[in-house]
């Protein structure tokens, strides 16, 4: 069998495998179909999707399984309770986790150098705050002029969150971009969520992608373009203080989420590999 996940590159190999016979499946992440899964999509025998709206793109649905995007095993590793521990959080104090990249944006550095000067010295809520690699440096800078106590005010800004798993199982709320491997995570770990899609993405797939988690009651959508740091602060703190709306939020994510992504698709290898062999 010969799998594809939706790069250019795939097209030769998948078309090629099918000519000689071979099985073959490509696995689309993203809500909306790339040009290479469009074309992919007549050739292959088997179309599995990251999310169920994906179907009404594919004129041979009877090719297509929901097998949701597999999210590493790390990410089931910690509870709330044990990662706020770890990282010296209060049970009881909201963790805002941000995140956009490990190189960075600038934009969004910018916006949250504002957020985190609006927020002042009694935020309500910690904040770890990944700048990237590109950006840390300037940050830091920025904030070290405008807001000198940042840190003191519960802002921990970071160049990488290099634990990941253990920040985002601390996390009450993430704000982030809306990549399909982002979505996966987020939703396997049931997270309230504020979505800024990158609009530098072809297709705007990230935009799409965040449209069917908030559609489904999991999230917010920001579009870089237009949004100011202010209202992302009133947003993230009234999300913050209400229980029920980040209970909502979080069951709605539980709902998308698919948990056992990699059984699926490997059952689905498995079966067609059975039927090469019978």
């Amino acid at each position: 069998i010969v799998i594809g996940t939706g790069g250019y590159v795939c097209y030769p190999v998948l078309k090629s495998a099918a000519k000689l016979g071979i099985p073959t499946a490509v696995h689309e992440s993203n809500a909306v179909p790339g040009l290479t899964t469009k074309m992919l999509s007549k050739i292959v025998d088997k179309i599995m999707l990251g999310f169920a709206e994906s179907r009404r793109y594919y004129k041979h649905s009877e090719k297509t399984v929901v097998t949701g995007t597999p999210v590493r095993g790390e990410f089931a590793a910690y509870s709330k309770n044990k990662a706020k521990a770890e990282l010296g959080i209060p049970l009881d104090t909201p963790l805002v986790v941000s995140v956009w990249g490990s190189l960075g944006a600038a934009n969004m550095n910018a916006a949250m150098c504002e957020f985190i000067k609006l927020a002042g010295k009694n935020p309500g809520f910690k904040l770890i705050h990944s700048a990237g690699s590109e950006g840390y440096a300037e940050m830091v800078t920025a904030l070290q002029e405008t807001v000198p106590d940042y840190e003191k005010n519960g802002m921990d800004v970071r160049e990488y969150i290099y634990d990941m798993p253990r920040v985002m199982a601390a996390a009450d709320l993430v704000l982030c971009r809306a990549g399909a491997s982002t979505v996966s995570e987020l939703t396997y770990m049931h997270k309230p969520t504020i979505f800024v899609p990158s609009p530098y993405v072809t297709n705007n797939h990230q935009f799409k992608n965040a449209k069917v988690v908030e559609d489904a009651g999991g999230a917010l959508i920001f579009e870089e373009e237009s949004f100011k740091a202010a209202d992302l602060l009133t947003e993230v703190k009234r999300i913050l203080s209400s229980k029920d709306e980040l209970d909502k939020m979080s069951a709605a994510m539980a709902k998308l989420a698919k948990p056992q992504a990699t059984d699926i698709i490997t059952e689905q290898v498995l079966t067609m590999c059975q039927k090469t062999e019978k």
